[in-house]
């Protein structure tokens, strides 16, 4: 019954870190037991279980309880069927999305050489426009996750792409995560591609576009300025924030110090 399945999937984090707390007890009985359960899960015919079997995998990456090995000879290998381009359409939509949610807790060079490709094919789907919502949206996350060099090589002019999509959808996608972008690349990248192109956002025909690119316009400026002089940096969750000044902290030194956070989905202009 898939509700079962479903039920079972729910249980495989709390006893794998409980396993993991026993390892001496258990020393391979995740690897061999409970993990080939998730990974076959992900291919299950009911939606609910595999919805409940990639909740479950992301969990287990983020509590760094599945070994590299398996996350390279198993699960990249499963996504990335998922993920091909004969794939199943809402297997394909779901295969992008947790590849998009993996690629922050994985290593540089497993997402470089095993998801990273396949990202940039999926931003050129021109079968699903769900799959080029999802690669705009986490556009920023892939950035950050691979560094400066495979961003200006492989994910910018991927980027120009669906910058230009025909669909609203995407550009307004494209101009929320334009300061997560980038701040990734170097400032010769970003005054000499990055700026006419959020030029061409906050000049696009569609108002959700434009208002989007506005409310983004403080963020991407603020990527210009000297971290060391400005004080802004980007924090773990993707959001840029203002470290006080060592005079500020001096002068404030029985408050609590306030960081000013400015969300680089553009909350704050």
């Amino acid at each position: 019954e898939p509700t079962v399945r479903t039920e079972l999937m729910e249980q495989i984090p709390p006893i794998a870190i409980f396993l993991q707390e026993s390892r001496p007890k258990f020393p391979t009985a995740f690897f061999e037991y409970l993990m080939p359960i998730v990974v076959r899960y992900l291919t299950d015919i009911n939606n609910q279980v595999r919805k409940a079997s990639q909740e479950a995998l992301l969990i287990l990456l983020e509590q760094d309880l599945v070994a590299q090995s398996d996350i390279e000879n198993k699960v990249c290998p499963i996504l990335l069927d998922l993920s091909a381009p004969d794939s199943d359409d809402e297997y394909k939509v779901e295969a992008v999305n947790i590849i998009c949610k993996m690629a922050s807790m994985l290593s540089r060079t497993t997402v470089e050489h095993m998801l990273l490709p396949r990202f940039c094919e999926l931003c050129s789907d021109g079968k699903l426009f769900q799959v080029r919502k999802i690669c705009a949206a986490n556009f920023g996350d892939i950035c950050n996750a691979v560094g400066q060099e495979a961003t200006e090589r492989l994910l910018i002019p991927k980027f120009f792409e669906l910058c230009s999509d025909s669909v609203w959808g995407m550009r307004k996608a494209c101009a929320e995560c334009f300061m997560a972008v980038s701040y990734t690349t170097s400032p010769e990248v970003r005054r000499s591609k990055l700026s006419p192109l959020f030029i061409s956002l906050i000049s696009d025909t569609c108002r959700w576009v434009r208002q989007a690119a506005f409310q983004s316009l403080g963020p991407f400026i603020s990527t210009f300025a000297n971290p060391s002089s400005a004080g802004l940096y980007i924090r773990e969750d993707g959001t840029l924030s203002i470290r006080p000044s060592a005079q500020d902290v001096n002068s404030n030194s029985c408050q609590p110090s306030n960081n000013i956070t400015l969300s680089s989905s553009a909350n704050a202009a």
